[in-house]
């Protein structure tokens, strides 16, 4: 074990593992990616990319090959309240990154990142179950497959394996976690008629509800319910496909969107609470994407911090010789990044969310001001955290000024 075989091995074939385990490959390292699942089946998770992660995308040498095969880019951004529309963004026009956002189906965008990390050399085993990760001289990495147990030593161990991560738990990192508020859930529809080109979200804020369409084109689209835990239920299965079309409708949800539409996937909720690690490198063992942190998906930044994550990482493993310190930095970098998008989220989370007297004063307030001046706005989800953050940030989207 005091030799490695790889250089990397990564635990999970999603998004950020196929894309750190492409990117590697491609700069001769040697790359076993370790993927649990044979088939991918459809959940309910983020598919939705901001303009940021689309450039993140961009430089990590993913986008055209997704764009290609299974993407669906929506230069529109529209949100409305009941049938009066609030905002009509062109992000393309009104971003840094020049970009749209960015849908796609998970299960294919999985089995096409996983064939070009395998293309670009990188070893992929499928139904490899991870049993244990160890922190010796060298991360070893137990395997099961095939009734046969492997231990296997690298440089560097890659946990990309989601919000449930078990990578973090075996190799001793410390999970932290804002207070439960919201659900979100969501399902998969067909014959929807959304516009194609639109992300298109219906917001009310007094009910402390949203309903996010989100077309991945050919009239499949993906649609969310943001709801509060204290007045509402976790919607979960075919059978409370109704109670979740109901609420829908009950926010302000066009009813001629659902009349038609077929489900096709699976109904399921979450919490919308972020939770995240500090620091998410130890000892040959790094985290990205929800592994290292999970920004409350009401806001959809989960992809584009998975991206994100994988390029930075990159990006420090070919600066530095020393993995060790690869490791550091790029955890330094992810902790300032995140930190500021779990910022932004939160105020933007109290007052486009939060109901009562306290909400709604907040909101008599602001909003006329935001209608004004929309710079009052913090653009972070859309132009990407590397913008700061200070209270004058908060004051200004607050009408406290």
């Amino acid at each position: 074990m005091s030799n490695p075989v790889y250089d990397i091995i990564t635990v999970g074939g999603g998004l950020g593992g196929s894309a750190i385990s492409k990117a590697m490959a491609e700069q001769g390292a040697r790359v076993l990616l370790l993927e649990r699942e044979i088939h991918f089946k459809d959940r309910v998770r983020g598919e939705q990319m901001h303009p940021w992660g689309v450039a993140e995308a961009k430089a990590l040498g993913v986008y055209d090959l997704l764009v290609s095969t299974c993407g669906h880019e929506l230069p529109w951004w529209d949100v409305y309240s009941g049938d009066t529309r609030t905002e009509h963004r062109n992000l393309p026009d009104t971003t840094p990154q020049r970009a749209p956002e960015f849908s796609f189906f998970h299960p294919t965008m999985q089995e096409v990142l996983l064939q070009a990390a395998a293309d670009a050399g990188a070893e992929v085993r499928r139904g490899a179950v991870v049993a244990n990760v160890r922190r010796e001289r060298s991360p070893i990495v137990v395997v099961e497959q095939g009734g046969h147990i492997d231990e296997i030593a690298a440089r560097l161990v890659v946990g990309a394996d989601g919000r449930t991560s078990l990578t973090r738990k075996w190799a001793g990192f410390t999970v932290q976690r804002d207070p439960d508020s919201r659900f979100i859930s969501g399902v998969l529809f067909d014959d929807m008629p959304v516009p194609e080109d639109t992300s298109y979200i219906v917001a009310n804020p007094s009910l402390g509800k949203a309903v996010p369409f989100f077309p991945q084109g050919a009239g499949r689209v993906r649609a969310y319910l943001v709801h509060q835990k204290s007045t509402s239920r976790r919607f979960q299965g075919n059978a409370d496909l109704r109670d979740f079309v109901d609420e829908a409708k009950r926010a302000g949800a066009p009813a001629t969107y659902f009349n038609s539409a077929r489900m096709a996937g699976p109904l399921a909720t979450f919490d919308a609470a972020d939770t995240w690690i500090e620091h998410p490198y130890q000892d040959g063992v790094v985290l990205m994407g929800d592994a290292a942190s999970s920004n409350d998906p009401s806001f959809g930044s989960g992809l584009s911090l998975t991206v994100r994550d994988a390029r930075v990482l990159r990006d420090a493993l070919m600066q530095y010789e020393d993995w060790d310190v690869a490791g550091h930095a790029y955890a330094r970098q992810h902790d300032t990044y995140y930190g500021i998008l779990h910022t932004v989220t939160r105020w933007v989370g109290q007052l486009i969310y939060d109901t009562g007297q306290e909400a709604e004063a907040r909101r008599a307030r602001a909003v006329p001001l935001l209608t004004k001046d929309r710079t009052r706005m913090p653009d972070h989800i859309f132009s990407g955290p590397d913008r700061p953050v200070d209270q004058s940030t908060l004051r200004r989207l607050f009408g406290e000024n």
